[in-house]
């Protein structure tokens, strides 16, 4: 996940970001992620360069920060503690499910898409996965949970949740259906 300034955090850099991510994402589906370069993106964004990278610190970046991972780990906080580490962060993740709004999954899916045509980015993917995993993990250690236990919690409920999404079939089933089935699956 891409840390964000706090001056990056104000209304106007939250447009800038979705702007930017919005012409990459345009520019990913019309000509690839490859042939695509960061200075594409700015002047599609209407951005310099430099704006680019305040708000993104690599390409990859663009399709692969998580913006959810304090909602995510308090979410998982918010569960009962007396519940087993898995099903807490399965809860704590269908939770927080809904509380994305409906332009947040449309960009998710998009960016599932430029992914899943693109395995060079899966390692990315892996790489933000480990800082939510970690946000995750730290909230249930801080709740008691021996660190193992809430790692593998938080990896289980992830790396269901990564493949369910990269191996989706049908892209117009929304997120939260997708995300929802991958973690039924570690219920079953």
């Amino acid at each position: 996940m891409t840390s964000t300034a706090p001056s990056l955090t104000t209304p106007r850099a939250a447009r800038t970001r979705a702007r930017i991510v919005d012409a990459a994402l345009d520019l990913f589906e019309r000509q690839g992620y490859d042939a695509t370069t960061t200075t594409q993106v700015a002047a599609a964004a209407g951005v310099t360069q430099m704006t680019f990278f305040r708000h993104f610190a690599t390409k990859d970046a663009v399709v692969v920060s998580d913006p959810y991972d304090p909602l995510i780990a308090e979410a998982v906080g918010a569960q009962p503690r007396d519940l087993p580490p898995l099903t807490r962060v399965r809860r704590g993740m269908l939770a927080a499910l809904g509380d994305v709004a409906p332009a947040d999954d449309t960009t998710a899916l998009r960016r599932i898409a430029v992914v899943a045509a693109n395995p060079r980015l899966r390692a990315a993917v892996v790489l933000a996965t480990t800082a939510t995993e970690r946000a995750i993990a730290d909230r249930l250690v801080a709740d008691g949970v021996p660190r193992l236990d809430a790692t593998v919690a938080a990896a289980a409920c992830l790396g269901a949740c990564t493949a369910a999404l990269l191996a989706r079939t049908d892209a117009t089933a929304p997120l939260a259906d997708t995300v929802t089935r991958a973690l039924e699956v570690l219920d079953a």
